[in-house]
């Protein structure tokens, strides 16, 4: 299905109908009490479910009033900061606590070194899956080159439909171990094909971690110090749950509760991913690092700075949006607790890389970016940096393209959304089905004439 002009010469002239039609006035939203996006007018998501999966908390309750507070993330009862810092030391952290998502407990060492295993053995594509699957038709939207895999994938199971917990978990499984390569392999084919370079195809390395195997499979050397690898562990793990209610992972138990099998859900999280307003967050913010590096001149003037990210918020720069990307959470308020976190693992890469000049441009718009919004807009809960203003910066030191981005926080999201799969296909008991109220005009028989 190639580009139709005439075919976009109908749609442009039926548009304003389609706005007309299709516009609700603001007003009924509030006639009606309806949440738009499922939040209130304060953020906080209309509660949908039940989960024991992962926990965020940004406020405290106080005489009855909601207290903007720093932020903190569970996972399965143990809080992220403990967890990254008990594995960051160990090449496998990302896979221990992918075990403790999936099963609910952190695993010894007979359990991890079993689970490990499974998965090295799992990272295994049919045979020739990758030339007649990967490299047809290539594309520069990876999202949507491993999307097209994982359905594709489904054809080369036996047992793709049943939904029982063992096959789910076996699936879930496969496609954890998976990722990495319909990633890479997918960006190998693009840039073979469309970008004219050198192909290459590593598989990966049994005895390697998921952060090791991404870095392996992306380089030509195969080569990467073991910093690197422990800083994208770091990312994943970081990146892998964030509760219930986010977008991707919604769409996973929405689809789950309609009975639909793995690949068609965990493809329908892809989908919900790839958005600009979900998973493409760290691309916004390294085209606005770029664009504030060409147009501030003195990179050390915290006030020439100052002035540029006034303009930035005010609509007059850059994308003319009026955002500074990077700044600010749907969840959190005070503090983002992956941004602290991860804050630590990107100061010794940059050291590595000799980028610290970067990062002090970065310091310095985290702390003056929440003074500038503060002073030009009223914010209830507070703004700080969220985890997506340092991610991308670490996959450019890194030498990861910026096509894979998205992608990445796919490979560590996979485990987040098997989890939640499993929990509502044990817990399920009814199709999630919200409401919506109707504000149709019906039509009078002679219109209807």
């Amino acid at each position: 299905m190639g580009y139709n002009e005439d075919m976009k010469e109908y749609a442009a002239s039926l548009r304003d109908q389609v706005i007309r039609m299709d516009t609700i006035p603001d007003e009924l939203y509030k006639k009606y009490d309806v949440k738009r996006g499922l939040r209130d007018i304060n953020g906080r998501g209309v509660v949908a479910g039940l989960t024991s999966i992962s926990r965020i908390s940004s406020f405290r309750e106080e005489n009855g009033e909601r207290i903007p507070c720093d932020g903190e993330l569970w996972y399965r009862g143990y809080n992220i900061r403990d967890l990254v810092s008990r594995y960051s030391a160990h090449r496998f952290g990302y896979e221990a606590l992918a075990y403790l998502l999936l099963f609910g407990s952190l695993p010894d060492e007979t359990q991890r070194a079993d689970f490990i295993r499974m998965l090295s053995e799992a990272r295994d594509l049919p045979t020739n899956f990758t030339r007649d699957v990967i490299m047809k038709a290539p594309t520069k939207d990876i999202m949507n080159s491993m999307t097209r895999s994982i359905l594709t994938l489904a054809s080369y199971d036996s047992n793709a439909a049943p939904t029982d917990v063992d096959n789910v978990i076996r699936q879930s499984m496969n496609l954890i171990a998976v990722f990495p390569m319909l990633a890479i392999y997918g960006f190998h084919a693009y840039n073979h094909y469309e970008n004219l370079e050198s192909m290459y195809i590593h598989r990966p390395d049994p005895n390697c971690s998921t952060a090791e195997n991404i870095l392996m499979m992306l380089r030509p050397d195969r080569k990467y110090s073991a910093n690197e690898a422990r800083v994208l562990d770091a990312a994943l793990m970081l990146h892998m749950e964030h509760g219930g209610g986010n977008n991707s992972t919604f769409t996973t138990r929405v689809v789950t509760s309609s009975g639909s099998d793995t690949y068609a859900t965990i493809a329908a999280a892809m989908s919900s991913l790839k958005g600009p307003k979900h998973g493409g967050a760290n691309i916004k913010v390294m085209e606005m690092m770029d664009n504030i590096r060409e147009n501030v001149r003195d990179w050390k003037d915290d006030d020439e700075i100052r002035e540029y990210l006034s303009r930035m918020l005010m609509g007059s720069v850059f994308d003319h949006k009026g955002l500074i990307y990077g700044m600010g959470h749907a969840v959190y308020s005070v503090s983002d607790p992956r941004e602290r976190i991860f804050k630590s693992f990107v100061s010794s890469l940059a050291e590595e890389k000799g980028r610290e000049a970067d990062l002090d441009l970065y310091n310095r718009i985290e702390r003056i970016a929440p003074e500038v919004i503060a002073e030009r807009r009223h914010i209830y809960k507070g703004v700080s940096p969220n985890v997506d203003f340092y991610s991308g910066f670490v996959y450019n030191m890194l030498g990861i393209p910026v096509e894979l981005y998205t992608p990445i926080f796919a490979i560590a999201r996979i485990s987040g959304w098997s989890a939640h799969r499993l929990e509502e296909i044990v817990g399920m008991g009814k199709i999630i089905r919200p409401a919506y109220q109707s504000v149709m005009k019906v039509a009078s028989p002679a219109e209807e004439a």
